[in-house]
């Protein structure tokens, strides 16, 4: 799509370093180069007011990728696309039926009213939680492995959604300053909520996590 509109050698390409790094390589394999913009952290999708902030001259396309369920700010990024003459993609999530979703949203919010110690998804219109994804509060990364480690030797499945983002990995390493997008790798952990999880399993789920709860900061 970027090379049939044109985007090529010489053009930068404002993506988000929060994970999907093949968004990173599309831009790279066009010729083009991807800029990294800070995410909202509560939607972990650009935001933007931070992709205006780093437009140039060279600026030609922005791609908004959809995360866990939650739909970027497309309008805003539309919006500001037309301001600038800028390309706006989506790079989208998978479709599930209504009721798989249903079924995930149902989970979801139990886990919203029974967890304690971690900070809850913010839940937002139409979240479909592809990903329950909730914030385990401290000091970084060796709080969040070590709780999920701990919550993993309870028989709960659980998974880190970004281990590194983009802009640190060796073939896209960039000087830029972004404490949201940083945070968000350090501290965020996917919790299951599959439409075949029964009551009892999200019940495990809640119990193996509060179970840690006095080892972690409040959640704000």
């Amino acid at each position: 799509m970027l090379r049939a509109a044109g985007v090529g050698v010489g053009d930068e390409v404002v993506v988000s370093a929060f994970g999907n790094v093949e968004v990173a390589e599309a831009v790279t394999l066009a010729g083009a180069l991807p800029v990294f913009a800070e995410i909202d952290p509560a939607t972990y999708c650009l935001a933007p007011a931070a992709v205006e902030a780093v437009i140039t001259s060279r600026t030609a396309a922005v791609v908004a990728v959809h995360r866990f369920g939650r739909h970027a700010d497309i309008a805003r990024l539309h919006a500001l696309g037309q301001r600038h003459g800028l390309l706006v993609l989506e790079h989208g999530e998978s479709e599930a039926p209504y009721d798989e979703v249903a079924r995930r949203r149902e989970r979801a919010a139990y886990l919203d009213t029974k967890l304690r110690g971690v900070r809850t998804p913010d839940g937002g219109d139409g979240h479909t939680y592809q990903q329950y994804v909730v914030r385990i509060p401290g000091n970084g990364r060796p709080d969040r492995d070590a709780f999920a480690r701990a919550v993993r030797a309870k028989g709960v499945e659980c998974r880190v959604p970004v281990k590194t983002p983009v802009h640190r990995l060796p073939e896209f390493r960039r000087c830029v300053y972004l404490p949201e997008t940083e945070r968000a790798a350090d501290e965020t952990l996917a919790l299951p909520v599959d439409a075949s999880l029964t009551k009892r399993d999200m019940q495990r789920v809640a119990a193996a996590c509060n179970a840690l709860g006095g080892l972690l900061q409040p959640a704000v």
